[in-house]
């Protein structure tokens, strides 16, 4: 709907009511005089007055652009300090569990890996080391760094606003300034983020322009050391289980047939059952260290999947699951990677012209 249009349609009505008493006088005194001052707002992007029906929810203004939401109410955030120390805290208590079971890894599984060789132990820790720094430098900087607020642009004055420079822009009531069409307001973070796709808990803070690169790294990497640390468990866990009774290796062994499957699998679990009430410290560590790191890949598997499909939509969640989502102008190409990750484009075009320089776009 055109904001203008609605007000001209609003100004015609106007003149449809007036009564027959008032065609007498001229056009000019006709005009003013069927002209309330209920009609009458100010535009809050360049300030000038202008004519719109009360029964319009919003209007744009001519000049600037800008949209005015009438009658709206501020509401006020008072719990947003509250919120703000509850997320720091987890996020801090979030990263000493970190810690925490890092190190109990490496005290849980080197000691067997050591035991195979000196170069082949420093190898590994090495690249535990190396993963370790990746997800915590990741993590924090997703957590502590701005999401990305809006730039403060000028408005508010007619002299200084040109025309078109608040195009589709709203006010926010919340932080009493401009709002730009890519921008949403966060109650938990008391801000406005650019290109906000959502806020995430885990991290005490939104994912936007300024972290979301970062946010999906750590996705990368947390899975990567997930990976690497259910294969290291698994295989300390393998050296430092003690071995099964020769009963049940000989059941198992003569085992065959579909019949005896759900004997087998019982017999397994019993095996395995009673052998962990003799496995030390470190073989309950290695066990859950195996359960966790599996149990986070698979999830952080899946929120890595959702990133990756908005990246090459060109999207951000808000914008997929809001109603104008399917209004944008947002091309479906595997360039949107490059341009999220900051690849140079003409040094990627040239390694993989092939692939990255091709004109076709994917198609729903």
């Amino acid at each position: 709907m055109d904001f203008a249009d609605s007000a001209i349609a609003s100004m015609t009505a106007i003149k449809s009511r007036s009564s027959p008493s008032d065609d007498v006088g001229s056009p000019e005194e006709h005009n003013v005089a069927s002209v309330s001052e209920n009609h009458e707002t100010t535009c809050w992007g360049c300030g000038l007055r202008v004519l719109v029906s009360p029964h319009v929810p919003a209007f744009k203004c001519f000049w600037c652009g800008a949209i005015t939401n009438q009658n709206a109410i501020k509401h006020e955030n008072q719990n947003f300090r509250w919120r703000r120390l509850r997320d720091r805290c987890f996020v801090s208590i979030l990263i000493v569990f970190m810690l925490i079971v890092i190190c109990g890894g490496i005290w849980a599984i080197y000691p067997v890996v050591f035991s195979v060789g000196y170069i082949y132990g420093g190898v590994h820790i090495l690249i535990a080391i190396i993963l370790s720094m990746s997800t915590l430098s990741t993590f924090s900087l997703s957590a502590f760094r701005s999401a990305g607020a809006p730039p403060n642009i000028l408005w508010g004055s007619y002299p200084v606003v040109t025309k078109g420079a608040l195009e589709n822009y709203r006010y926010c009531e919340y932080c009493s300034k401009p709002k730009s069409p890519r921008a949403h307001h966060c109650r938990s973070c008391g801000m406005c983020v650019l290109d906000m796709d959502h806020h995430c808990p885990f991290i005490g803070n939104c994912v936007g322009a300024a972290n979301h690169r970062h946010f999906v790294i750590f996705l990368i990497s947390a899975i990567i050391s997930m990976v690497y640390a259910s294969i290291m468990s698994a295989y300390a866990a393998y050296h430092v289980w003690p071995p099964l009774n020769s009963w049940q290796v000989r059941l198992l062994n003569g085992a065959v047939g579909q019949k005896l499957l759900l004997k087998m699998l019982r017999e397994i679990f019993l095996a395995f059952g009673s052998s962990m009430l003799f496995l030390p410290a470190r073989g309950l560590v290695l066990v859950y260290l195996f359960i966790a790191s599996v149990s986070i890949e698979i999830g952080l598997s899946v929120l890595l999947w959702q990133q990756l499909c908005f990246i090459y939509e060109g999207k951000t969640y808000l914008s997929h699951i809001s109603a104008a989502g399917g209004d944008s102008t947002a091309v479906k190409d595997c360039q949107n990677f490059i341009r999220f990750f900051g690849c140079p484009y003409y040094t990627t075009t040239r390694l993989l012209p092939s692939f990255f320089s091709s004109k076709k776009r994917h198609k729903k």
